[in-house]
């Protein structure tokens, strides 16, 4: 299971930047192997965090390829005032199930990490 982490800083977001929002996150979920997104907010600083899982690299792959979210790239310093994206293998996953999350029920490899 893969994840991509997208932190962004804002700046004035504009009907081209929900436009564009809207389509890459559309595109997201008709990729190859998409499992699901969660997003976060620091109420303090505003910055914020989507991250998107997939089953395997091949849809994070359709997903940068795609014509919206390359259009996103190129025109970024208009709406952000700065991002970082961190692409992770995610090698476990673990709870107490009252959460229905994208990783629910995803074993990992190697030796169990203990609960905590």
């Amino acid at each position: 299971m893969y994840s991509a982490t997208f932190t962004f800083d804002t700046k004035q977001f504009d009907s081209d930047f929900h436009r564009l929002d809207a389509l890459i996150a559309a595109a997201a979920r008709e990729t190859e192997g998409y499992l699901g997104e969660e997003a976060w907010e620091d109420t303090k600083s505003g910055r914020i965090s989507n991250v998107y899982y997939w089953e395997s690299q091949a849809g994070l792959r359709q997903l940068m390829e795609h014509p919206n979210h390359q259009e996103a790239k190129r025109r970024y310093s208009e709406w952000l005032s700065g991002y970082q994206v961190v692409i992770s293998e995610v090698i476990r996953a673990y709870g107490d199930s009252k959460i229905d999350h994208p990783t629910t029920g995803f074993q990992g490899a190697g030796q169990a990490c203990p609960a905590t």
